[in-house]
């Protein structure tokens, strides 16, 4: 009678796990939609397209880019959370999905039990900047006079809640000066503002500002990861500019929905890092500014958890108001 259990079990165990692996065999079956929360032409958007390209081309099918923007990536997380898991429609996370998770005050999802974590695609640079005719020549200046003169340094961010925002805020709290941050709905306004002399200084991703920097309308005063950017590897890191351990970088990432079957997962995740090891791709990723970086889904679970406990943090202390 046990040996009769035993087997049956053992069967029943197995046939469960036929139609999985039949679907991983059979994956992909039809064009993977990868869902971005942004609009064309963003970094996060460019990314995706680079490595859709590569996937495609390996896997042998279809790979589509379709572009959701919305308030804290809401519209598009919301749909891939709905979706059939099987593979076949993928959310582009990014950190702004960790921030969303202590911004809005209900969401209909949740980011680290709604979705399936497939690897990480790339990390890319903030950096606090300023003009050439500042009086500020490095980072130093900068939190010198914030220190001297509370409230009287304005920087330039775009909106509320954005990861620019944020960054912001934690420079703030971590180096212990006071700041007016003053929002603006979108790069080329911060550009703009910053140009125009209305603000001192703005936090903004590194990528679209190389232009300004290269046409020496912004000048950089600091990285605020916790390596010197290869793109400009004379820049200091705000670790090195007197703000000790400072570490923020966006990245972008890839998941599917909660439920996908594992051995789908791990063809995707296995894909995934074959595309970010081409040198072709590494070299596009890094002409804007991306450092291509992949691993095992484990390691975006890790830190999709961790910036969410970060950001989170930050929006109570910055008393940022819940959306």
């Amino acid at each position: 009678m046990n040996t009769l259990k035993r087997r049956t079990l053992i069967t029943g165990a197995a046939g469960a796990l036929l139609p999985a692996w039949g679907l991983a065999q059979a994956f992909p079956a039809k064009p993977i939609r990868i869902v971005v929360p942004f609009g064309a032409g963003g970094i996060a958007d460019l990314t995706a397209r680079i490595v859709a390209k590569k996937l495609a081309e390996n896997l042998n099918q279809g790979v589509i880019i379709e572009n959701k923007p919305g308030a804290g990536g809401v519209v598009a997380g919301d749909l891939v959370a709905k979706a059939a898991p099987d593979g076949h429609t993928l959310l582009l996370m990014s950190n702004g999905t960790a921030v969303s998770a202590g911004l809005f005050q209900a969401l209909p999802f949740d980011a680290q039990k709604d979705f399936a974590p497939v690897a990480t695609l790339g990390f890319f640079d903030l950096a606090v900047l300023t003009t050439p005719g500042s009086d500020f020549k490095n980072m130093q200046d900068l939190l010198a006079f914030a220190k001297a003169n509370p409230g009287k340094l304005n920087v330039a961010t775009i909106n509320v809640g954005s990861t620019q925002h944020l960054a912001a805020e934690l420079l703030k709290i971590s180096a212990g000066v006071d700041f007016q941050i003053v929002p603006f709905n979108g790069s080329p306004a911060v550009i703009t503002a910053l140009r125009g002399g209305q603000v001192e200084a703005a936090v903004e991703i590194l990528g679209p500002m190389l232009p300004q920097i290269s046409a020496k309308a912004v000048q950089p005063l600091a990285v605020m990861g916790a390596q010197r950017a290869v793109a400009l590897p004379e820049v200091p890191t705000l670790g090195q500019s007197g703000v000790p351990g400072f570490d923020v970088a966006s990245w972008n990432a890839l998941a599917a929905p909660a439920k996908t079957p594992a051995p789908v997962l791990a063809l995707l995740n296995r894909e995934v890092n074959k595309a970010l090891a081409d040198p072709g791709v590494r070299q596009q990723l890094a002409g804007i500014n991306v450092t291509a970086r992949s691993g095992p889904p484990e390691q975006l679970r890790d830190l999709l958890a961790s910036e969410t406990r970060r950001w989170s943090d930050v929006i109570v202390r910055a008393k940022v108001p819940r959306q």
